[in-house]
């Protein structure tokens, strides 16, 4: 549910009842992945998404019935030979869905809505919720933050709290969502458990350095694919906010001296587009050094090669050199700076999912690679979608 914090946290704010379904594990070819989440509140209006619209009638359903008892439920919707018309994914994909009543009488509610608040503020936070398996009568919700500390619980063993808020904290460091199998004592003793861990962490950063005009292309498809972007040139006549209307930061400083005292991690991405020694070479000096999750420097292949050489001089190892995308960006032949910028959009994810860049058109390479999250322990559903019985261990 953290996926769609900022409107729920909205809607649970004016006290309002709902029902979340969100996507609980994968397989296949599925269309959206572990955290994807649609909302249904009383008056029936929905928002979000768990499959691109392949089951959202069936989803929307479930949580209409939801908010009426009061149950939440695991469902698993897959594509059906037999009944092609059937709620499930054509794609040929399988996802569970796990549907939870969020209303004011509701234990769970006062957990969810801090997790809510907390994503919505934009701050790390992780939500644990028992998916399958026995439990305690009491929350059956954790909400841990990012210095370990945690409220809420499953009302069991005091022992898996604490386990769990440990494992939902490994989770949050690595801003991931996906499922955990555990003892219902906290350890790997007893009756399992399957746990969902929702991650919601701040967005990460695009640092573009170069505040030319096909920066300004590369700041829109950045925030579009969600982004928080950063402009920083030393020449204070081009790195402004006309020129840079949707940049979250422009920063006028030299980008070495810059990329030296800002904060990056793993996620952040570095896109060097001056094409200028003065600049490059102190900057990718620092940049190649750091572990961040890309780092990309514009320029024709003559700059490439001179660049390189002016790195190795600097002390730059061929190790690090070989972390560099230089001339950065897929060949799409682009020309013009929207078309350029897409070219260094579609590299960026192609590298953070490990896709190949090729055409999919008479490619055997499978469309998705994001690793699947454990399925759940319950008995099997139907290829149509609805449950045959209530949820067990198998």
């Amino acid at each position: 549910m953290l996926e769609i914090a900022g409107e729920l946290d909205r809607w649970v704010g004016r006290g309002r009842d709902v029902a979340v379904a969100t996507v609980v594990a994968v397989g296949g070819s599925a269309p959206r992945l572990p955290g994807a989440a649609l909302a249904v509140d009383a008056d029936g209006t929905a928002i979000g998404s768990v499959s691109g619209g392949c089951v959202e009638g069936a989803v929307y359903e479930l949580c209409r019935q939801a908010l009426q008892d009061g149950e939440s439920v695991l469902e698993r919707f897959g594509y059906s030979d037999t009944d092609a018309f059937a709620a499930g994914l054509t794609c040929g994909g399988v996802i569970d869905v796990l549907v939870t009543p969020v209303r004011a009488a509701d234990p769970v509610r006062p957990v969810a809505a801090a997790a809510l608040a907390a994503a919505a503020r934009g701050e790390a936070a992780a939500l644990a919720r028992i998916v399958a398996g026995p439990a305690g009568p009491d929350v059956r919700a954790l909400l841990v933050h990012a210095d370990g500390s945690f409220e809420g619980g499953f009302g069991g063993h005091p022992e898996l709290d604490r386990t769990v808020a440990a494992e939902a904290r490994a989770f949050l460091d690595a801003g991931r969502t996906g499922t955990l199998e555990i003892g219902e004592r906290g350890s790997r003793c007893g009756a399992p458990l399957t746990v969902l861990v929702e991650s919601s962490v701040p967005p990460p950063r695009m640092i573009v350095f170069g505040a030319i005009d096909f920066a300004s292309a590369l700041v829109r498809i950045g925030k579009f694919l969600g982004y928080r972007v950063t402009v920083c040139d030393a020449r204070a006549v081009f790195a402004t906010r006309a020129r840079f209307p949707e940049a979250d930061e422009i920063v006028v400083d030299w980008p070495h001296r810059y990329l030296e005292r800002t904060g990056v991690d793993g996620r952040t991405v570095l896109c060097v587009l001056t094409h200028d020694a003065r600049f490059d070479v102190p900057l990718l000096r620092s940049a190649l050094r750091l572990p961040v999750a890309y780092i990309g420097a514009m320029g024709s292949r003559r700059t490439h090669l001179d660049r390189n050489e002016r790195l190795r001089e600097a002390g730059v190892t061929e190790l690090e050199l070989a972390r560099l995308r230089s001339p950065i960006g897929l060949d799409l032949a682009a020309r013009t700076p929207e078309e350029t910028a897409l070219s260094i959009a579609a590299e960026i994810v192609a590298d953070r999912r490990g896709g190949t860049g090729v055409s999919l058109t008479g490619a055997a390479t499978p469309i998705h690679r994001d690793p699947v999250a454990p399925q759940p322990r319950t008995r099997p559903y139907s290829a149509a979608g609805r449950g045959t019985g209530p949820l067990s261990p198998s």
